[in-house]
């Protein structure tokens, strides 16, 4: 007599979703400067496209690889900036780094901790950057923080009003090196 009877088949089927994507934006406004009138037009278009590895498995539910997303994502972002007229190429060091060829892993080394862009190192940039304008003379670090609000206020704006988490953190380091150097020049005088 026959017990039991299982049959278990897994088939995966993988296929490849190729897509473009292209969207056009137009502004137009008009102005009067000095009794002139002049019409300004600002036209922005995102374009790219992307192919992605979709699995199906045998329960028919779409399994899409991390990778694929990142890809899509950084198509889209590498296309706007150079739509922009914006170079997608970093110097760094003597090395030169292309965005639109980074792998996340490298991408995640950037922006760790010790990573160029990671915000031990940008605070320190723009401390150094901040210093300098300012000649150096810690009298003027009320105007040295006014700017740096109004740099990150642009951010925020131009982000719709949130940033990445390392984007406050990067903020409140630039803040603490500034009084670090108003407390050190104080107490050398």
């Amino acid at each position: 007599m026959l017990e039991n009877i299982s049959y278990n088949q897994h088939t995966d089927k993988t296929l490849y979703a190729h897509q473009s994507y292209r969207m056009e934006t137009t502004t137009v406004s008009s102005g009067s400067q000095d009794g002139d009138m002049s019409r300004l037009m600002d036209r922005v278009t995102i374009q790219g496209e992307s192919t992605v590895a979709l699995t199906y498995s045998s329960s028919m539910t779409l399994n899409t690889d991390e990778d694929g997303k990142y890809g899509m994502l950084q198509g889209l972002v590498a296309n706007l900036l150079k739509e922009q007229g914006i170079n997608t190429t970093v110097t760094i060091d003597d090395n030169e780094i292309d965005i639109a060829s980074i792998t996340p892993e490298e991408a995640n080394a950037l922006v760790a901790d010790d990573g160029y862009f990671g915000v031990e190192q940008t605070s320190e940039r723009i401390f150094q950057f901040a210093v300098g304008i300012a000649g150096g003379d810690p009298s003027r670090i009320e105007a040295i923080k006014e700017g740096v609000d109004r740099g990150f206020q642009e951010a925020l704006d131009a982000f719709g009003g949130t940033l990445p988490d390392i984007s406050y953190e990067t903020y409140d380091a630039v803040m603490e090196k500034l009084d670090n150097w108003v407390e050190e020049s104080q107490s050398v005088a």
